[in-house]
């Protein structure tokens, strides 16, 4: 490992963790929008990582996204203006709790990155005060 690797380490971390809390803020803020039964829900996004450079020290990157069903759920919802005859409407089929707890994941996860982005600098920094 280089002399910053790290810090480059803990910055892909960084950068993986930050799309992860993107996706799950999508994903709550998208759980309550509703279509008709003829169309398709929102489907959740999740965000697929994988190791990168792996055994140097590479850290981790964005391998893309998975998406949840467009199926969703159908709730009765005869007031709703997109209700087909017989009242119902198409929902995501997003579980609040579930989106939550992945939500405070992502965060550990990017606070632990950042507080190792944090100490890698502090160090460096007191390296380059020993030459004066």
């Amino acid at each position: 490992m280089g002399m910053f690797g790290t810090m480059n380490v803990a910055d892909s971390g960084l950068v993986v963790y930050r799309k992860w809390l993107d996706a799950v803020s999508d994903n709550i803020a998208n759980m309550n929008d509703v279509s008709s039964t003829s169309g398709t829900a929102f489907q959740a996004r999740y965000v697929v990582a994988q190791a990168s450079g792996y055994g140097d020290a590479g850290g981790v990157q964005v391998a893309g996204a998975a998406f949840g069903s467009a199926e969703g759920r159908v709730v009765y919802q005869p007031d709703h203006p997109l209700a087909d005859a017989d009242g119902y409407v198409r929902v995501p089929d997003i579980d609040l709790s579930d989106q939550m707890s992945q939500l405070v994941m992502a965060q550990r996860g990017y606070q632990a990155n950042l507080a190792v982005v944090e100490r890698a600098h502090d160090a460096y920094t007191a390296a380059l005060q020993l030459g004066r």
